[in-house]
């Protein structure tokens, strides 16, 4: 297993985890992502920009995350208790169905909480749909706080965030 950045060559592999993972959610009556979002020029502007990173074993990519500093609009209207020093944003966290259950989403917030620590991140921030029960459950047993909730076109979402303590101190 390893995580890398994603490569132009990977957007068909990525595409189709999006298209089985919607497939997934609207199964389970969560109606979170679409045609319309995310797309293929999202993802292909998250490559672009060096911010979209794969769970890949054995050759297969088994799962996604966005990491950058971009914080949508709504973000503003929130009470961060973190306020100081940059904020590391996750974005698009997907794990392919085939491969739930298996710890990729746990490997890859791992990853996320490495990566700030390691370029002095003061906290993480992130936001998830609120009917999606397990991405809520998963931030909070990682130790994500909720700080509010915002909505965007398909209904309103929690926002979580989680100072990080620093390498060395």
């Amino acid at each position: 297993m390893l995580i890398r950045k994603a490569l132009i060559e990977d957007l068909n592999n990525i595409m189709n985890i999006i298209a089985n993972a919607i497939n997934d959610m609207e199964s389970k009556g969560i109606y979170q992502w679409d045609n319309t979002y995310p797309n293929e020029k999202i993802f292909s502007n998250d490559i672009f920009k060096n911010n979209l990173y794969l769970y890949v074993d054995k050759n297969i990519i088994h799962g996604i995350i966005v990491l950058n500093e971009h914080q949508e609009d709504e973000y503003e209207s929130l009470k961060w208790k973190y306020i100081s020093g940059n904020h590391l944003i996750v974005h698009r966290l997907c794990v392919d169905p085939k491969y739930q259950g298996k710890g990729v989403a746990k490997d890859l917030m791992k990853f996320a909480e490495k990566y700030a620590k390691e370029n002095n991140y003061e906290s993480i921030r992130l936001d998830a749909f609120s009917q999606n029960e397990r991405a809520c459950k998963l931030y909070e047993n990682f130790g994500y706080n909720k700080v509010g909730i915002v909505t965007f076109r398909k209904g309103d979402f929690y926002c979580f965030e989680k100072r990080l303590i620093k390498y060395g101190s």
